[in-house]
């Protein structure tokens, strides 16, 4: 469960999110939308505890993000939308180092090579990586803990048309089980009825919510998003 209520936060004097209240619940993949620039990234940040609010309150699950930040985030796995690894590390370190960190066996770093297809290049540096493939090393990395909340930024940029498909079925099996998932993108085009839910974010709040199943009808630019991002 996500749990957002009065966020706010400015830069520069300009006002970014202005009372902002969102809310994931379990079993549902959320998207978060809107146009480049609206406030996307900075929302998935300050619900990571990436960044600090200028006021408002963020709860994952029952834990309060400044007063529990440790139990909040706990219960989270975030997918950035630009993830970097040290490039002398092998895939197989990546994996192992965070399956470590989260005090998971290395059979399960062994799982998620398997899951996303990395098997093949496990001993490769991740700064030999293509940007496909290191972007489904990031997705092991997220779904490594099977965290309870997943929030995930733009998670199919660099992706072929067969892993958006991939993702896509694994984010909706995740919320069958009972995740939150939180997807913040532009790509309506990849995400039409795909979802369960889609908010949009428009002056720094949540305006409106659209049926997931209509997204083109509502974001005509979308259309041609999704053909140029199908022809990457």
């Amino acid at each position: 469960m996500i749990t957002i209520t009065g966020l706010s936060k400015s830069f520069a004097g300009r006002q970014v999110l202005d009372g902002l209240d969102l809310t994931a619940r379990p079993g549902e993949v959320a998207l978060l939308v809107g146009a480049n620039g609206c406030g996307k990234t900075t929302t998935l940040r300050h619900l990571c505890g990436l960044s600090a609010p200028d006021a408002g309150r963020i709860a994952i699950g029952s834990a309060d993000l400044t007063t529990a930040r440790m139990a909040a985030l706990a219960q989270l796995s975030f997918l950035p939308q630009s993830p970097r690894f040290h490039a002398r590390l092998t895939v197989a370190d990546i994996l192992t180092f965070y399956a470590r960190l989260r005090g998971l066996p290395a059979s399960r770093a062994l799982e998620v090579e398997q899951q996303w297809d990395l098997v093949d290049v496990r001993g490769r540096e991740s700064g030999r990586l293509s940007g496909g493939t290191r972007q489904r090393l990031a997705l092991a990395v997220l779904t490594l803990p099977e965290a309870p909340v997943l929030v995930l930024d733009e998670p199919g940029l660099s992706l072929d048309p067969q892993c958006r498909r991939m993702l896509q079925s694994e984010l909706r099996s995740a919320a069958r089980r009972g995740a939150t998932v939180l997807v913040a993108t532009h790509l309506l085009g990849e995400w039409n009825a795909q979802a369960d839910r889609c908010l949009v974010l428009e002056g720094g709040r949540i305006a409106r919510e659209l049926p997931p199943s209509r997204l083109l009808d509502a974001f005509p630019f979308a259309v041609r998003e999704a053909a140029m991002a199908r022809a990457v």
